[in-house]
């Protein structure tokens, strides 16, 4: 099978479409506020605190290595709940499947708020916070994925980057919350912190749930999705075809997200459990999740700003800057907060989110889904993007908090690995076209042409 025919041009100008890019936008903003929210929240509350609420039988060094433990089984699941959903979203649409994966994702987290500690149930209380981290995980391995294709299928093609951006600035704001709300609680004293206060974010949860199904439920399905069924091309085995036809984007999709995703967490948290748990170096809690806030700030600005800059000079030189940045960055990053300065440590956070990694997050939003052909389009990205949060994002709390309890708190050990990281993501920069522009009705794979027909068609 191959393009669909008499393409239809999206009328920039009409209300209906401007009306549906507007309710796109929105849900998709508001899905990975709450997406970001919950995964920022589990992250700050691991790297902190559930070492000493559901591990406390565990010597400190490694409980902490089993509460960063809990936070990378979730992201486990999220390959899992991509294929899963992705493969509904490729066959029945987009719209439904991102009103499962919000219930799903936001009720897990939810009930985290509710869970009995160790102290009151013994092993069960960290046997069922991987429960629900792993249906939290399940959720969310395509509820990105999701709002990825839903922006970039509705977004004007010459303002694609832009547009496809903004919705990531709920990732953003999702971050920013959870670390604001952290920061204060992390304030109280430890006896009203550690017995209730920390609950309060978790089921504050339900009230981003609610908002995003009513803004859902309003959604018309995307433009592309819509032809394929007029055309009768909606494939009734995605799976196959994703991972026959689509597999070097999704290979080559996960290169690109090993920097931005492993980077993402690395700042997000082991960085904080390096200033605050490391016997080289003690940080007060509250002053690090600062960091984590002015760096969510920064990217409110920084994700449109690249997303913008890649409709003018691409996406391939925009995404590897990033890429560059982090990896020139990591090792002068990780000597910095070795040395225990507050002020040093909030700088190096908020620079290695807010520059680092969004400088890269800006223009995949428009990228990732302009790399998959209409058929698989949810699936590939879906794959892409959750694989790569196994490989780089899950494991990098989990070999982070080993390296730092096996080495002592050796930042040299960590510098390598974000490194590593971004070093992987610079060269698969350079094995992928340009895809600025590419029409996004057409069902063959980006990666599987040359690079002069990825262009305007």
């Amino acid at each position: 099978m191959t393009d669909t025919v008499d393409k239809p041009e999206l009328d920039t100008e009409d209300p209906e479409y401007a009306a549906n890019l507007r309710r796109a936008t929105l849900a998709s903003t508001v899905g990975s506020a709450l997406e970001y929210f919950d995964f920022a929240l589990y992250g700050l509350s691991s790297a902190l605190i559930f070492n000493r609420l559901f591990f406390t039988d565990l010597d400190p060094n490694i409980g902490i290595v089993a509460s960063l433990a809990s936070f990378g089984v979730g992201f486990l699941a999220r390959p899992l709940g991509g294929l899963f959903f992705g493969t509904i979203g490729d066959r029945i649409g987009r719209k439904w499947v991102l009103v499962v994966t919000i219930l799903l994702m936001g009720g897990a987290t939810t009930l985290i708020g509710a869970l009995p500690t160790y102290e009151a149930i013994g092993i069960w209380a960290p046997i069922m916070l991987t429960v629900l981290r792993l249906l939290q995980g399940f959720g969310a391995g395509a509820e990105q994925a999701g709002a990825t294709v839903l922006m970039a299928e509705y977004s004007p093609v010459k303002k694609r980057g832009f547009f496809s951006s903004l919705p990531f600035i709920g990732i953003q704001l999702g971050t920013l919350l959870a670390a604001l709300v952290f920061s204060f609680l992390a304030s109280l004293p430890d006896e009203i912190f550690l017995t209730w206060a920390w609950r309060v974010p978790f089921l504050m949860s339900f009230l981003l749930i609610l908002v995003a199904i009513f803004i859902r439920m309003k959604l018309k399905e995307t433009p592309t999705f819509v032809e394929l069924e007029k055309h009768e091309q909606v494939t009734d085995r995605p799976i196959r075809n994703v991972f026959t036809k689509g597999l070097p984007g999704i290979v080559v999709g996960a290169g690109l997200r090993m920097a931005e995703n492993g980077g993402s967490y690395m700042f997000q948290t082991v960085a904080l459990a390096f200033v605050t748990s490391s016997a080289a170096v003690t940080v007060d809690r509250s002053l690090a999740t600062w960091g984590v806030t002015i760096g969510s700030l920064i990217g409110c600005f920084s994700i449109p700003l690249t997303g913008w800059l890649s409709d003018r000079v691409g996406r391939k030189p925009v995404y590897r800057a990033g890429a560059v940045f982090m990896l020139l960055y990591a090792f002068p990053a990780w000597w910095a907060l070795s040395l225990g300065i507050p002020w040093l440590v909030i700088a190096v956070v908020a620079i290695g989110i807010g520059v680092a990694v969004n400088t890269m997050l800006g223009p995949q939003c428009a990228m990732l889904p302009e790399l998959f052909g209409n058929r698989h389009r949810y699936l590939g990205v879906a794959m892409a993007r959750e694989i790569s949060a196994v490989l780089a994002g899950g494991l990098a709390g989990v070999i982070g908090a080993y390296m730092l309890a096996v080495s002592g708190g050796n930042w040299i050990l960590m510098a390598v690995y974000m490194a590593t990281l971004a070093a992987i993501t610079t060269a698969s920069t350079f094995l992928v076209p340009e895809t600025r522009g590419r029409d996004l009705f057409r069902t063959e794979d980006a990666v599987r042409l040359s690079t002069d027909e990825t262009g305007p068609r």
